[in-house]
């Protein structure tokens, strides 16, 4: 082993390494490029190296670092290493994208990679969205609306990694039409001697299931407490909400009439009816022309039960008593049914007479359509006859009519009275037929007669 000098000045240097102070290595020694970190910061090993000058090894959270060391070195931190950061999927590099080891130790920027954000939603009026994780990258949000509204667009939308969403906003749009119930279909019989019926209702509410504001209820048809005639009657009521979605229901009024069948007017008669002539609460009047004299019920009713009252009227020849005492028991037989055209003459050989009668003859059409009966006195008592058509009246009779109308005993006298027994015109010659039909037709009640003539179809052709 030596000789004991040889030993001794071997170990005498160990010794003194031995007996020197340790001091500990610094935790941050100037120049290192060892800093604090953050957890998304670039993390750099905290093992130094004393004696060459490379740089921390480089760790970066949700990316990956590709490191090349000049000329092909074994260490990935020698100096001069240049290393390219790359962030995963739904990362965004906030830094340089490559780093350079330099000579003091340090990297040549600091990087971190950030998870990507999309633009913030916009809350879609009258509905809104949820999110699993915000507006950060992967994250899905699903759009809901209000009631009342319906969604359009993509429900669901998810931010990808071009920092957009991967559909468009949607919106909450109001698509549902208002509510609006109408009343049931309503069945009505027509009012007695009415065709109508009067019908009312509720107005209908609309109801929206959005935000509740409407137009007013626009009505199709009659309004309700209206007069319905008879038939089949549709109803429909329509309601807009703001977004001109419209709402409508309908339903009708069925308005019925009961009747008891059409009556005829009797012949050589006429009818007039209330109403439509055959509903019920209707009246028909019933009268004969002139001549003719009315027999069974001069009015009948439609009863509720659906039949007539009363019996069939007829019109039944007028049949003239010439063998009543008076005058005046005459004319009442006419009354109100006949008016009275009396020509007088002394003597039947009277030329104004026989013209007068000539005239009339031709005119009888005329004389028919205006209930007129034409009276002949002839002579001079006690040789004076009277004649109605083919009935013969006694003198005295004769005589009395003479007397009760002021009619001359000595000259040809023509006469006319109404029918309420009234004295209309006198003519001391003779008179036209035209003349006679002209003044007649001015009458009140001749006007009533032409009305129902008119209906009936009744005229004269000359």
């Amino acid at each position: 082993m030596g000789s004991p000098a040889l030993r001794a000045a071997l170990l005498s240097p160990l010794l003194l390494l031995l007996l020197l102070p340790r001091v500990p290595p610094s935790r941050a020694s100037p120049g290192s490029g060892d800093s604090p970190l953050e957890d998304d910061e670039v993390g750099y090993s905290h093992t130094r190296y004393k004696d060459t000058p490379w740089c921390s090894p480089i760790k970066v959270k949700y990316g990956d670092v590709y490191c090349r060391a000049p000329q092909g070195g074994y260490y990935k931190t020698a100096l001069g290493t240049r290393c390219d950061i790359r962030c995963r999927k739904g990362y965004e590099l906030h830094g340089s994208s490559q780093l350079v080891c330099q000579s003091n130790k340090r990297w040549s920027d600091k990087v971190i990679c950030k998870q990507k954000r999309c633009p913030t939603l916009a809350m879609p009026a009258n509905g809104g969205f949820k999110c699993v994780d915000g507006a950060y990258f992967n994250s899905r949000c699903e759009y809901y609306c209000s009631p009342g509204y319906t969604l359009k667009g993509e429900r669901t939308v998810t931010c990808m990694d071009n920092k957009a969403w991967s559909g468009r906003p949607a919106s909450c749009v109001d698509m549902e039409p208002p509510r609006i119930k109408c009343p049931s279909v309503k069945e009505r019989i027509a009012e007695p001697n009415k065709l109508t019926v009067r019908v009312s209702w509720e107005t209908p509410e609309g109801r929206d299931t959005a935000d509740g504001i409407l137009t007013d209820v626009i009505l199709k048809g009659l309004p309700p407490g209206s007069n319905f005639p008879e038939g089949d009657h549709k109803i429909q009521y329509t309601v807009y909400d703001r977004a001109e979605n419209k709402g409508t229901c309908k339903f009708r009024v069925k308005v019925r009439v009961r009747r008891c069948g059409k009556l005829n007017a009797p012949e050589n008669g006429y009818m007039k009816c209330s109403s439509d002539g055959d509903n019920y609460g209707a009246t028909c009047e019933f009268s004969c022309i002139g001549g003719y004299e009315l027999q069974g019920s001069p009015a009948r009713v439609c009863q509720s039960n659906l039949a007539w009252s009363g019996t069939e009227p007829t019109c039944a020849a007028m049949n003239v008593n010439v063998g009543v005492r008076t005058a005046a028991a005459l004319l009442d037989q006419f009354y109100e049914k006949r008016r009275l055209l009396i020509v007088s003459t002394p003597t039947a050989r009277n030329l104004l007479y026989r013209l007068q009668l000539g005239m009339l003859q031709q005119a009888q059409c005329g004389l028919d359509l205006r209930h007129i009966t034409v009276v002949e006195l002839v002579g001079v008592f006690p040789t004076l006859i009277g004649r109605i058509g083919a009935k013969i009246m006694p003198p005295a009779l004769a005589l009395q009519l003479r007397l009760l109308l002021r009619i001359p005993l000595y000259s040809f006298s023509t006469v006319l009275v109404d029918k309420h027994g009234m004295d209309k015109e006198r003519y001391v010659s003779l008179v036209m037929p035209v003349a006679l039909f002209n003044l007649i037709d001015t009458f009140p009640l001749r006007k009533e007669e032409m009305v129902l003539q008119a209906e009936m179809g009744q005229t004269c052709n000359t």
